[in-house]
Order: C-alpha cells, then structure tokens, then sequence
C-alpha cells in the first residue's frame, strides 16, 4: 500500500487530535469508567473523522477503506483502549452495514448523525450463551403490522450506557439461524430519555477497557417500525459478517501502534534503569529480545495492510484479516508481557502505561471473535476444516 500526501495529512490531524482533546484526560476517564462520548465524538465529526469512508450525501468524505485504516491504525497512540474502541465501534462496527445496504430515510436518520457526532452508536450482537457464536443469539424482533416488536438481552455493548441508538441483530423469523435474522436501527434514546422497554441493566465492571462504558441492556416490547431493517429481512447475518471483516481490521491496526509504543517506552526505560552497575538495555537477552518483537510487529503490519489493500481493491479480505486479528491478538499479549517484566516492580504499578497495556491487550484475542473462531475461519479457507465445523463456521 502506497500513502500519499493525503493519507499523511489524516494521519497527522488524527494523531494532534488525540495528543490534545484525549491523551491529557486518558488518567481521569480510566478512573471514572467512562468518558464523554456526546463531546468528543461531536469534536471529532466536526473534523470529518467519524465518516472517512461513509457517502458523502450523509455528511461523509466518501473516501475508500486505505483512509479509514489510517484513522485505526493512528487511534493506537491514544492512551486508554476504552476510547478507541468506542470510535471503532461508531466508524467501523455500527454503521458499515447501514451504509452499504441501508435505505435512504434510515441512512438520514441514523448515519448522517452518526457521522456527523451528534448522536452515539452501538452494536448489538453479542448475548450470554452467543458472543462469537453469533448465529446463536435470541434478541427476537417479531413483526406487528409496520412495526418489529423486539425483547430479548445484549451484553457487553460498548458505548451502550451513553448510546442513542444500536444497530441490533434480531432473529426475525424462525428459520435457519443463518437466514433467519436482521440488522435493525434502534433508537435506544429519543430527547435525552430512554424509549420505552428499553433497559441498561447494568454497566459492567471490566478487567480491561476501564475508560468504556460498557453495558448490558434489555428490551422488552421494543416497537420499532420495520422501514428501521438495513437491507433485506433475513440478510443480516450476511451483512454482520461483512462488517466483522473491517472490525477486524481496526484490532489489527491499533494493535500495530500499540505494540510500537510499549516497545518504545520498554527501551527508554530499560537505556536508564540500572541494575549490577548497568543499564537492563545493555544485557544481550533485553536488546534481541526488544529486536525480535519489534520483527514480529513489522510482520504484523505487512499482514494487515495487506488485507487492507485486497479490501480496498474489492477483493476477500476474510482470510488476511482473521490472521491479522488472530495475529494483532496473540502479539499484543506477548508483546506486553515481555516489556512489563522489563520495567520490574514498576511495570506492576498501575501509573505505568505498560501495565494498562499489558491489562488491556488481553482484550483482542476475545472481541471481535475469539482466537479460535480466527482459526476455524482460516483453516476454512485452507480447506482443513473438518465437514462437520463448516456449516458453523459459514461465512464468518
């Protein structure tokens, strides 16, 4: 992938952006479990960095997928994942499938203000019993008339105790699980108050992603009108499962920078930090250690940028982007662990950021679909797959 002027100009509004309006707050939103989403994302839209790749008749720059992973690739540098995330969440996870497959009046209605920051969105997939197992899930919307009647439960919603509305999947049929469900727009909040049947039951306490505000919310009789369905009934699992591909792709991506940053600060602190009379860096066993984990994050960079490249050309990036979440995941792990021991009793010490790395790098390997759910998904592709697994792992 070849950037241009363009593309480093983004890269540059993004990285000052997050060096003035977040890094200085990242301590204080930790902290507090959360972070104002309503004033950052508005700041940000007002900048054009909510809708890099959306249309632009909804306020977008209309800009293809290369310009979008700069912005993920960049939201590395900010210094608490919550809040990456939840932008991923807005730009990359709630509204692709809106708007690739959503009508008009539902595209003004929801992406329009979604790229434009003022108003917070959210994904609704994931439930107890069905977090990679999507096609597992309950949420039911039943048709009454015009209007989808909607109950069931979603965990672990990012953004969900401060989102407006939710791109939901619901079963909407009793068919296959894999035809039997939509991705619907649902406004969990209308004048500042929660629509009726709406619930947060409750914000979760987290080992990782302290500054998301992370929750679990329940609908019960949830009236949504059916001009609210992205795309055709009975697609949406499709759809999901094209919105993953750029999902996993933003993990890959932040990943990349994460890793850099930990390996940065692991050397400037391990060039000052001496023990037996010189600096830990000198030992050979820290300098090629740091050097191989570096190697493995410039491989991880190749990868992904090549599942970006074959996106933007139009081609299946399912393959390359399951190995580079799988990848980003595993990395992020090693990568962390091996700087904290480096940092000694200061690398357990939560005001060092390699421990907030190292806490919240466990998360990538989870979201988004788990290591094995990677796995099945590329040995599919193989052809390795056992007959028995491939119906499950279908399109993912």
């Amino acid at each position: 992938m070849k950037f241009t002027e363009e593309h480093e100009a983004l890269r540059t509004t993004v990285r000052r952006f997050i060096e003035d309006e977040i890094n200085p707050h990242a301590d204080e939103w930790e902290a507090a479990e959360a972070f104002p989403a309503h004033e950052i994302f508005k700041k940000m839209g007002d900048l054009g960095l909510l809708g890099i790749t959306k249309p632009k008749e909804y306020g977008g720059a209309g800009l293809d997928f290369s310009f979008g992973a700069i912005l993920d690739e960049t939201l590395g540098h900010i210094d608490c994942i919550g809040v990456s995330m939840a932008i991923g969440v807005q730009t990359e996870m709630a509204t692709p499938a809106l708007a690739r497959f959503g009508s008009d009046e539902i595209k003004r209605t929801f992406l329009a203000p979604s790229v434009s920051g003022d108003v917070v969105a959210c994904i609704g997939v994931s439930e107890n019993g069905a977090g990679s197992d999507v096609a597992a899930i309950k949420t039911a919307a039943v048709r009454d008339g015009d209007d989808y009647v909607i109950n069931g439960t979603k965990m672990w919603i990012t953004n969900g105790a401060q989102a407006d509305w939710m791109c939901m999947l619901a079963n909407t049929s009793d068919g296959a699980a894999h035809n039997n469900k939509s991705l619907i727009c649902v406004p969990l909040k209308e004048n500042g108050k929660y629509v009726p049947g709406v619930t947060v039951s409750r914000k979760l306490k987290k080992l990782v992603a302290h500054s998301s505000d992370t929750a679990e919310i329940h609908f019960d009789n949830v009236r949504v009108p059916v001009r609210n369905r992205i795309g055709e009934e009975g697609h949406g699992f499709r759809y999901q499962m094209m919105q993953f591909q750029e999902e996993r792709m933003y993990a890959a991506l932040g990943a990349i920078v994460s890793c850099e940053k930990s390996i940065a600060e692991t050397i400037e602190y391990t060039a000052t930090r001496r023990i037996f009379g010189r600096p830990v860096l000198d030992n050979q066993v820290v300098h090629f250690r740091l050097a191989e984990l570096m190697t493995e994050v410039e491989s991880l960079r190749a990868l992904t940028w090549s599942a970006v490249d074959l996106h933007v050309s139009g081609g299946d990036c399912t393959k390359l982007a399951s190995m580079a979440k799988l990848k980003a995941g595993r990395l992020s792990r090693e990568v962390n662990d091996a700087c904290l021991q480096y940092f000694g009793g200061m690398g357990l010490m939560a005001e060092t950021p390699i421990a907030r790395r190292y806490r919240d790098g466990r998360l990538g390997s989870i979201v988004g679909g788990a290591d094995e759910v990677m796995l099945g998904i590329i040995a599919k592709y193989m052809g390795t797959l056992p007959s028995r697994q491939k119906q499950k792992i279908e399109e993912r």
